[in-house]
């Protein structure tokens, strides 16, 4: 079976863009030869991988199969091209970054500022996602590291190093009640207007691991995805949330929050660099990730 890399290509360019003549023009290739290699593929396996609809290119079941395969082998290829050409120099090259966005904010630019004026050939790319989101990134070698905000996990394909701490803390504003008691409890949490992070967050998950572990439920709450539109609602006076220490320091510097720990709280969080154990890492990681520690 002759099933080469530029094949695979076609495949995964079709899925997205459709049109046989946009993959052609993508791959500098003629519209005849991205055909050949289409039919060359159904005779190879023997089943029909595309459907032409109303002008445009549809994978079969067996296509979306096929896909499935091709997206991993184009980008361990491009990954492997790229380790290559890198490897032992760092004068140029380019590191893709995943990262939750409590490291992004207060971690990762003081770091990508070091690291940028010591290596200015190394172009850097950073993508801002849920810890989840990054760990996904990773394992399908979308991007090289993730620094992540979560509690200790294990994974079998990647690697997590912690970094520092990042501990949670219970925030109101110096006008909620909460500001005037010497003892918080978690009912007195839980009968305030909480705000709760997205379901997504690493921070979410913990606090209703909290909830659950103090058997409390929240009468009343607010969902938002935006640590920065959390900070503010609790700003105004009525509301209060966990949230990152690193995240809120500068508010309570300037008296517009105050934080405490949370109660009852026995659950660690770290932020972490992670990487994928299958990937070689290369001379350029290995040297960004000694910004990171």
């Amino acid at each position: 079976m002759n099933l080469n890399l530029l094949k695979l290509r076609i495949v995964e360019l079709l899925e997205k863009h459709k049109k046989i003549t946009t993959v052609a023009d993508i791959l500098e290739l003629k519209q005849p030869t991205v055909t050949f290699h289409m039919k060359n593929m159904e005779r190879d396996y023997g089943v029909k991988l595309f459907e032409a609809r109303m002008g445009r290119i549809i994978l079969t079941d067996a296509g979306y199969a096929l896909l499935h395969y091709a997206v991993k082998i184009n980008a361990l290829a491009a990954e492997a091209e790229r380790v290559v050409l890198e490897f032992d120099t760092l004068r140029r090259g380019s590191i893709r970054i995943g990262a939750s966005y409590v490291p992004a904010t207060y971690v990762l630019p003081a770091v990508l500022h070091r690291f940028g004026k010591e290596h200015p050939g190394i172009q850097i790319s950073l993508f801002v996602k849920t810890a989840p989101v990054v760990n996904d990134m990773l394992a399908r070698h979308e991007i090289d590291i993730g620094i992540i905000s979560t509690e200790p996990f294990a994974a079998p394909a990647l690697l997590a190093e912690a970094i520092c701490e990042d501990e949670l803390v219970l925030i109101y504003a110096p006008t909620h009640p909460l500001a005037f008691l010497e003892n918080v409890t978690p009912e007195l949490i839980t009968s305030s207007s909480f705000v709760l992070h997205g379901k997504e967050s690493s921070t979410r998950r913990m606090t209703d691991t909290w909830l659950k572990n103090h058997g409390q439920r929240l009468p009343s709450y607010l969902e938002l995805d935006s640590l920065e539109a959390i900070k503010q609602a609790v700003i105004l006076g009525t509301h209060v949330s966990f949230v990152s220490r690193m995240a809120v320091q500068s508010e309570v510097q300037r008296g517009l929050l105050q934080m405490c720990p949370i109660p009852g709280n026995l659950i660690d969080r770290y932020v972490y660099a992670v990487t994928n154990k299958e990937r070689h890492r290369s001379a350029l990681i290995n040297q960004f990730s000694n910004y990171l520690f």
